[in-house]
């Protein structure tokens, strides 16, 4: 019988935590079983091994930050969605950074629980761009280089790569208000239209 109060949600969410403090690689089911107080093999009552506790994580930060996304744009339009989206990615993915890692794994080609997760995020995006009518290829590009924008920058920062002392705060902002004058102009950068 399961340890009352342990849960496959409560072993999933203590096991993202540590993996933030610790790296996702380094995620032990030994370590999550002494954060837990139980014996390692206790947790085989909610998880069947270490990489289906991965895909947990991995499926939890999806929708995580899909979350994160669709409150940082409710009530904004176009360029203020964008820069809400935009803070809020940022910050959760340096605030989680196992999390924010898991969540950019791609979802096996059989595994529709996480090819709905992953599209989650990606829907929020897409909606927001709405407001520049783009569509079709024009859409899909747009939320790719959205999507690269913020990744490059987070992942640079995250990484300490930014070595002159200025303002990070200053740059990203730059990058996404650089991000939305192009918006204004992308059907016209269209392939198409060359």
């Amino acid at each position: 019988m399961p340890r009352a109060g342990l849960s496959r949600e409560r072993v999933v969410d203590e096991a993202a935590v540590l993996a933030d403090e610790v790296g996702l690689q380094s995620l032990t089911l030994a370590a999550l079983a002494e954060r837990l107080g139980v014996r390692q093999p206790s947790l085989y009552k909610h998880l069947d091994s270490l990489a289906g506790l991965r895909r947990s994580i991995s499926l939890q930060a999806k929708a995580e930050l899909g979350d994160v996304l669709r409150r940082a744009a409710v009530g904004r339009s176009g360029a203020d969605a964008i820069h809400g989206m935009a803070l809020a990615y940022r910050q959760w993915a340096l605030d989680h950074p196992a999390r924010y890692t898991a969540a950019q794994w791609i979802a096996g080609p059989d595994d529709e629980e996480d090819a709905t997760a992953s599209l989650d995020a990606i829907q929020v995006i897409s909606d927001v761009l709405t407001a520049y009518e783009l569509r079709g290829d024009d859409a899909i590009d747009a939320i790719r280089a959205f999507r690269s924008t913020l990744h490059g920058f987070v992942s640079l920062e995250a990484a300490g790569s930014f070595g002159l002392d200025r303002d990070l705060d200053r740059s990203f902002d730059r990058l996404v208000r650089g991000f939305t004058m192009t918006l204004e102009r992308w059907a016209e950068t269209s392939v198409e239209a060359s």
